[in-house]
């Protein structure tokens, strides 16, 4: 599918008090594993982290540490339930309004938040990336552009056994069982029947296309603002 970025741009330049641009809202989403991460972080190393909010869905897990270590392990944690969307979407509209926000910073061996945030200052472009993006309505409204990665499964397994081993100190066994239970299910339930709402949908392979196309709106929406 084929943006128009012009049309997006004229549609965004006024914010709140009239006279002033609002921050351009680009949403990635997609199956765990399918690459939003390194999709999402090209675009800010290729853009600059000067011009570009970038947050992930993730940092808002629903705190767990009134639960034992075992409970935990038992949350299906990609239900829209765990995420803290409300959180998400607050932070979301401070950022429009041109406020700072106090992003959670989460612990994945734990399951639990800790008591570290971390300050995010508003930037003209504000990326998120998250499996639910488009799932839940008040959410996605949220986004000016909606990009989906559409990646096989069999290659999202791979990469997310590899994440959860080496970044999360998971054991393989548990991966395999918690992708079995939940990540699987839940992928069919609610990720990817949310890619209907997507703007831009990007084949697996198509990973370097993408990343030029989202740079190429942001620093064109940057260029409209100067």
């Amino acid at each position: 599918m084929t943006l128009d970025i012009s049309q997006i741009v004229a549609e965004h330049q006024f914010g709140p008090v009239e006279g002033e641009w609002r921050p351009l809202f680009i949403g990635i989403a997609g199956g765990s594993g399918s690459g939003k991460t390194t999709i999402a972080r090209s675009v800010v190393d290729l853009v600059g982290r000067d011009e570009v909010v970038y947050l992930q869905q993730d940092a808002y897990y629903r705190d767990q540490a009134h639960l034992s270590l075992d409970e935990r392990a038992r949350i299906n944690y990609d239900h829209p339930d765990s995420i803290e969307l409300e959180l998400l979407v607050e932070h979301l509209d401070t950022l429009r309004r041109g406020e700072p926000i106090d992003r959670p910073v989460y612990d994945f061996e734990t399951h639990t938040r800790t008591d570290e945030t971390y300050t995010l200052t508003p930037e003209p472009a504000v990326i998120v990336e998250g499996i639910l993006l488009f799932a839940d309505l008040e959410l996605r409204d949220r986004f000016d552009v909606r990009v989906f990665i559409d990646t096989e499964a069999d290659l999202r397994l791979m990469r997310r056994i590899q994440r959860d081993i080496l970044e999360r100190g998971r054991s393989i066994e548990s991966v395999l069982d918690q992708y079995q239970r939940t990540v699987r299910p839940m992928h069919y339930q609610f990720v990817e029947p949310s890619k209907r709402y997507a703007d831009l949908i990007i084949p697996e392979g198509a990973n370097t296309g993408a990343i030029g196309t989202v740079s190429s709106m942001i620093r064109h929406f940057l260029a409209q603002r100067r």
